[in-house]
């Protein structure tokens, strides 16, 4: 009997031993897969999970502090999205904030001090050129200074379980207490892309803004992912969009959104070589990645 019992169990343990055998092969396969899907990439950190259910299909050092530069502005823009009501709304953006944007080197949409913005231009110049300006401007717009707006892309972090990451700045400017990891941003672009607006935001390439008080003529801005890529198609799919970013602490940083075989997927990558004027690393990385995706 008791030799019986060894093989098969007591009541309510059979499964015991399944359950950590398929949990082993799963995290085998996995680890395998994944190494496959990294095999190659330029930059230091990365996560791919699938848009539909979240699932993680690819890690590298995923939790693993990062600096997110400009990837930064997704969060700026989903906050304020989701604290402006009237989109066509006009903001005046002070005089007051471009000096210290100019002084960092930061990018720059092309808005002038004293313009009055519409806030849906102020988000698509935020997204595409990756203008700190347009950042500012939303912050103004939302709370009235940076560090207000700030709060609350903290609180918007919290509630979305990005556990290791904190908001110093609007704009990924250098800061030592601006920081994420590729998960959690991997974690805000997928709750983010739930919004439709976002979600066309960060799939559109160029864009023409309103008539201002500065630009009568209003502005054509461009996606930096588009204007740095050698191409967005790849075998089987395409990537759809995403937010750049660059400074010398973060790297070369990419958060995209691609379609492979119909199925919709999310790469952030962080810390890779080269700089704005060198190839384009992290997006040689999302055109590697995605075409070795499996269903």
């Amino acid at each position: 009997m008791l030799g019986t019992a060894g093989v098969l169990g007591l009541p309510g343990q059979a499964s015991a031993l399944p359950q950590k055998a398929a949990y082993a092969y799963e995290t085998t396969a996995l680890s395998a897969s994944s190494a496959n899907l990294s095999s190659g990439m330029y930059s230091a950190n990365g996560i791919l999970i699938s848009v539909n259910d979240g699932k993680v299909l690819m890690k590298k050092n995923i939790n693993q502090k990062v600096y997110p530069a400009s990837m930064t502005k997704m969060m700026t823009v989903l906050v304020a999205l989701e604290n402006i009501p009237d989109l066509q709304k006009k903001t005046t953006l002070p005089a007051s904030m471009f000096a210290p944007l100019n002084k960092e080197g930061a990018s720059m949409a092309g808005f002038l001090a004293g313009e009055k913005v519409k806030a849906i231009d102020l988000l698509y110049g935020s997204m595409l050129p990756s203008g700190a300006d347009a950042s500012m401007g939303l912050a103004y717009a939302v709370s009235g200074s940076e560090a207000a707006f700030v709060k609350k892309m903290n609180q918007k972090a919290k509630k979305l379980g990005m556990k290791h990451t904190n908001f110093a700045n609007v704009t990924g400017l250098p800061d030592a207490a601006h920081y994420t990891t590729v998960k959690d941003m991997s974690i805000l672009m997928r709750s983010a892309l739930k919004n439709p607006t976002f979600r066309k935001l960060i799939t559109t390439h160029r864009y023409t803004m309103s008539p201002t008080n500065s630009h009568p003529k209003g502005m054509t801005v461009r996606s930096t992912l588009s204007e740095s890529a050698p191409t967005l198609n790849f075998k089987g799919g395409r990537i759809l969009g995403g937010k750049t970013g660059y400074t010398r602490a973060a790297g070369l940083c990419l958060a995209s959104l691609a379609v492979k075989d119909g199925r919709e997927y999310i790469l952030v990558t962080a810390d890779a070589d080269g700089n704005p004027w060198s190839k384009p690393y992290h997006i040689l990385d999302a055109l590697k990645v995605y075409p070795k995706i499996r269903k």
